[in-house]
């Protein structure tokens, strides 16, 4: 439980430490589950296993039980083999957070980074940066310590639920914890990382949660790869000195103040939305 109310105290407290912003989220985790920095590290990096684990697991012939998903991530890998129109790292981060996302429609076991329907995000960007520019394990760990840091704070400020703030609070939250960990690896700054999380929460603000059939399928796993590419285009806007205009916790608040704003029938029903279309309803649950 990582104690920051806010990422602007996050910066400062980090600023008046002297160390790394990872280094100081990884000791006020430690501080506030009172456990010793080599048991967080330990987690961490079971975490890093789990997330490469699950990429592994895929497998392209494979379906949910509904028949929605399955199989996308395969022809992304395939279609990679030749001539692509965003380029190798681009298109391996596609695939990545399709894998990830029909992993989970699956029912394998992933990492829900921060929730199940937005796993794919955070390591899409993680392993496939890990593969085109060659991050080391610790490296990634360090990175996994700033998406929680910038999680937490989300979470407490605003939301991380589907059924609360939206699909804003899942795919939006899972990129505006992505880019900061990609700013980390990049070798940026605090306040860059800052302000990556701002840009990407911004791109998603208001997207709605209208699962079809109430299932964590459609449009969940193809939205993992819009918030995958949000992190990075956030990310490298960041580290150009590109800057979010509306400070990074002004951007939370209003996201909260938008999920509150959202009716129940986009947040996370399966009643409105691509769920309340004519295919939607096909899939809808019937009533006993």
């Amino acid at each position: 439980m990582i104690d920051f109310s806010s990422i602007e105290q996050m910066l400062e407290d980090t600023r008046r430490s002297g160390l790394q912003i990872w280094e100081n989220i990884m000791l006020s985790d430690c501080e506030q589950q009172g456990i010793s920095e080599e048991i967080s590290l330990s987690k961490m990096d079971r975490m890093l296993d789990a997330m490469i684990a699950a990429d592994a697991s895929y497998r392209a012939e494979e379906r949910s039980a509904s028949g929605l998903v399955g199989g996308d991530g395969g022809k992304m890998m395939e279609y990679a083999k030749g001539e692509t129109l965003c380029g190798d790292f681009l298109t391996d981060v596609m695939a990545s957070a399709l894998r990830m996302g029909e992993c989970n429609a699956c029912m394998k076991r992933i990492v829900a980074a921060p929730t199940a329907g937005a796993c794919g995000v955070l390591p899409a960007v993680l392993l496939a940066y890990h593969r085109h520019f060659g991050a080391d394990e610790k490296e990634l760990i360090r990175a996994l310590y700033v998406a929680a840091g910038f999680g937490m704070i989300i979470a407490n400020r605003a939301s991380i639920s589907g059924a609360e703030g939206g699909c804003q609070a899942e795919i939006g939250a899972a990129a505006a914890m992505a880019a900061p960990a990609l700013v980390q690896l990049m070798g940026g700054s605090p306040g860059q990382m800052a302000h990556a999380c701002a840009m990407s929460m911004k791109n998603l603000l208001g997207l709605v949660c209208d699962p079809v059939g109430g299932l964590v399928e459609v449009p969940c796993v193809k939205r993992n790869v819009i918030g995958a590419m949000d992190a990075v285009s956030t990310a490298q806007m960041a580290m150009a000195g590109i800057e979010s205009r509306v400070p990074p916790d002004q951007v939370l608040d209003a996201m909260r103040e938008v999920g509150e704003s959202l009716p129940p029938s986009l947040r996370e029903t399966g009643k409105g939305g691509l769920a309340a279309t004519h295919f939607g309803k096909q899939y809808a649950p019937r009533e006993e």
